[in-house]
């Protein structure tokens, strides 16, 4: 572990079309090889997606409930004590919260089969905003993991 300062807390800026941080700091997690406009095209078609199939729903609420029910509560992380390693089961931090279901979106978006990112967002919003999907089995396997390690919940640090 560093011992230097901690890492502070970043502000994301308000994206142009949702005036939204949370869309920011998401499309700020699709670029590849710093091209922004690309993934802000992708992320907005994945919502315009989601706008058409939802049945007028708002598509940004769509999105923020998906992201709500991806983000863990608990999470456990290995810590070595006597020459043996525990699974010490600890709370997750609002931001690491939120950069986890971040990332978990992407990742199980990434892993669809459908022709195109747009389509593959789109889908494992609707899916994620229903607790169903990839990324929501994810939380729900962490928690699992979690709860079958809180024997070592006296280890925390």
């Amino acid at each position: 572990m560093s011992r230097r300062r901690k890492a502070g807390h970043k502000e994301f800026a308000p994206d142009p079309k949702y005036k939204s941080p949370l869309v920011t700091q998401f499309v700020n997690n699709i670029i590849r090889r710093g091209k922004r406009r690309l993934a802000e095209h992708v992320f907005y078609d994945a919502l315009a997606i989601v706008g058409e199939r939802s049945g007028g729903q708002d598509a940004l609420a769509v999105f923020k409930k998906a992201v709500d029910n991806v983000k863990p509560v608990l999470e456990v992380k290995s810590r070595r004590i006597g020459g043996a390693n525990y699974q010490v089961p600890v709370e997750v931090s609002s931001d690491r919260r939120m950069s986890l279901a971040i990332r978990w979106l992407i990742t199980f978006s990434k892993e669809r089969s459908e022709k195109n990112m747009a389509e593959k967002l789109a889908n494992e919003f609707m899916q994620a905003a229903k607790n169903e999907g990839g990324a929501v089995r994810k939380k729900i396997d962490t928690h699992k993991m979690a709860e079958a390690n809180k024997a070592f919940a006296h280890f925390r640090w």
